[in-house]
């Protein structure tokens, strides 16, 4: 069995806000941006690949999602996950440390090794959003 992820939904207080560091500063195509400009859709995504977004959800709207999903437990908005990891050839990754050096988003790193979906490399960092979640960019030899 093989699976992909589909998409990853962050909190972020501005969903616009959000929306543009992905888009200008990480390099990302938008996805119902127009829509949700227009309040026609909830939030608006990024395209990670053909088969992955990331949706930015206003954090506003915790409690509407909570209940829309039927959640029992109290809702994860506001928890955030550990990182999400973005994998991507070497010359998108220099591009990507053009534009976040340029943006003035710090990025963190250490020589030692990092083990990710495709085995370990030594090509990777880590940086924040504006809403503080955390992300990883990487590269591996063979991409």
């Amino acid at each position: 069995m093989t699976f992909h992820v589909d998409h990853v939904v962050l909190w972020v207080e501005d969903p616009l806000r959000a929306l543009e560091f992905y888009t200008q500063v990480i390099g990302l195509s938008s996805v119902r941006a127009e829509e949700f400009r227009a309040g026609k859709a909830p939030f608006p995504s990024v395209r990670l690949s053909e088969v992955s977004i990331l949706d930015l959800m206003p954090i506003a709207s915790a409690e509407s999602i909570r209940k829309y999903t039927g959640e029992v437990k109290p809702s994860a908005a506001g928890r955030p996950i550990n990182h999400v990891c973005f994998a991507m050839t070497r010359d998108d990754f220099q591009a990507l440390t053009a534009r976040l050096t340029a943006a003035s988003v710090a990025m963190h790193t250490t020589s030692s090794p990092s083990f990710g979906a495709q085995g370990s490399t030594l090509h990777w960092f880590y940086f924040q959003d504006p809403d503080g979640n955390t992300l990883e960019a990487r590269y591996y030899e063979e991409l």
